[in-house]
C-alpha cells in the first residue's frame, strides 16, 4: 500500500492544544470494524459498551520529562529532546540547534551539568550525561508535549499528560488513549466486573517520526522497549477462554501484544519491538480498541486501519472532521468494537 492511501484533510483548528478540564468529558466516536457503522458518543458512555468480564488492558508506562535546555560552549542554544533512555546516563535524543554537534562536543544543561555526544543513529543523537538521569530529568527537564501542540508546556501538563495508573518511568510520550480516564471511570468499570491489565511499553519521541517513503513496506520503525508480563498473559488466556473481550487501551497495547505474539500464540515478553502494522497484518491479540484521532498518513492510522479496515476508518474520520471532533494526544477518543448486542441504547 502506499502512504497517500492513509490521507484526510484536517483543519489545523482541530488539534487540540489543551486538555478538557475533565479528563472524562470527551466525546467518543463508536465505529463498528465490521459494518463500518458509526455513531457520536461521550467517553462517559463506556460503560455501557462492556460487559462483566471484559478486560481492559492499559499501557502504565510514566512521561519523563524528556525536554532540556542547554548552550554550546560557544553560546549557541539547545534543545535536547530524548526519544529513550539507554541506560543511567546514555539516551537517544533529537536535538534543535543551529549546527549539530560532532562526537565528542559538549552541550551545557541549565544546571551547569554536562552532555557529550557519542555519535549519530540516523536522525537521532546518542548522547551521554555527566549526571544520572533520575537525578537530573525531575530537576531541569520539562513534559515533552508532541510537536503538534503550539504552546509551552506548564505545570499543569505534569499530571494532564500522564495517565493516573503510570507507574514505570521511561516514556517520551504519553499513551494518549489512556488520559481519557480518571479514577471514576476505572471504580465504574471494576464495580461493574469489568477486568483490568497492564503492558509497559515506553513509547518514544520516534512515534511522531512521519511515513516518508511512499511504498509502506519501504518504512522502518522506531525501537520501543516493552514488557508483557506472565500474569497477563494468563489473563488474557483466560478471558478468551470464558467467551469475554479483550479491549486495548490506545496502539501501544496493540504493538505490544503483537509483539508478544508468535504464530498465534503470547507469551511473556521483554525486549525492543519495531513491529510496524498496518492492512494485511491480522491483529488477533484484541477483540477491540480505545484510541484517539491519529495524524494524516501516521503509522498509528495505519494500525487501526490494520484492525478496521481503511475505508471504514476514513470514513469514521471524515465524519470526526465534518462534527468538529477534537483530534491527537488532548483531543476526543474513538471506540473500535464489534457488534451491536453489546451497543448501549442511543
Amino acid at each position: 500500500m502506499d502512504r497517500s492511501d492513509f490521507d484526510f484533510d484536517l483543519p489545523p483548528e482541530l488539534i487540540a492544544q489543551a486538555p478538557l478540564a475533565e479528563r472524562s468529558a470527551s466525546r467518543m466516536l463508536w465505529l463498528d470494524p465490521v459494518s463500518g457503522a458509526i455513531e457520536d458518543r461521550v467517553f462517559l458512555d463506556l460503560p455501557g459498551f462492556c460487559q462483566p468480564g471484559d478486560l481492559l488492558v492499559f499501557n502504565n508506562t510514566k512521561v519523563l520529562p524528556a525536554r532540556l535546555h542547554g548552550h554550546k560552549p560557544s553560546g549557541g542554544a539547545v534543545e535536547i529532546m530524548i526519544e529513550r533512555v539507554c541506560g543511567t546516563h546514555e539516551v537517544i535524543a533529537q536535538m534543535r540547534v543551529s549546527k549539530k554537534p560532532k562526537p565528542g562536543g559538549v552541550i551545557v544543561l541549565a544546571d551547569g551539568s554536562h552532555a557529550t555526544m557519542l555519535g549519530r543513529e540516523g536522525d537521532f543523537f546518542r548522547l551521554q550525561f555527566d549526571t544520572a538521569l533520575d537525578d537530573l530529568l525531575p530537576r531541569i527537564g520539562t513534559m515533552p508535549l508532541p510537536p503538534y501542540i503550539t504552546r509551552q508546556a506548564d505545570s499543569s501538563d505534569d499530571s494532564r499528560y500522564q495517565t493516573v495508573f503510570a507507574r514505570e518511568p521511561g516514556a517520551v510520550a504519553a499513551p494518549t488513549a489512556g488520559l481519557h480516564f480518571d479514577q471514576s471511570m476505572l471504580d465504574r468499570l471494576t464495580a461493574m466486573g469489568v477486568q483490568t491489565g497492564y503492558v509497559t511499553l515506553h513509547v518514544g519521541a520516534g512515534t511522531f517520526q512521519p511515513v516518508r517513503e511512499g511504498r509502506l513496506e519501504d518504512h522502518v520503525m522506531h525501537r520501543e522497549y516493552l514488557e508483557v508480563g506472565a500474569d497477563l498473559v494468563e489473563q488474557i488466556a483466560t478471558t478468551r477462554a470464558r467467551g469475554n473481550r479483550v479491549i486495548a487501551v490506545g496502539t501501544t497495547v496493540v504493538r505490544a501484544l503483537e509483539t508478544a505474539t508468535v504464530e498465534g500464540r503470547m507469551r511473556p515478553y521483554a525486549g525492543e519491538t519495531q513491529i510496524f502494522i498496518y492492512p494485511g497484518y491480522p491483529i488477533t491479540s484484541i477483540d477491540g480498541l480505545i484510541t484517539n484521532f491519529h495524524l494524516p498518513q501516521s503509522t498509528l492510522l495505519m494500525l487501526i486501519s490494520a484492525l478496521a479496515g481503511r475505508d471504514h476508518v476514513l470514513h469514521a474520520y471524515r465524519h470526526a472532521v465534518l462534527s468538529g471532533y477534537r483530534f491527537f494526544s488532548y483531543g476526543d477518543a474513538m471506540l473500535i468494537l464489534a457488534g451491536t448486542d453489546s451497543r448501549p441504547p442511543g
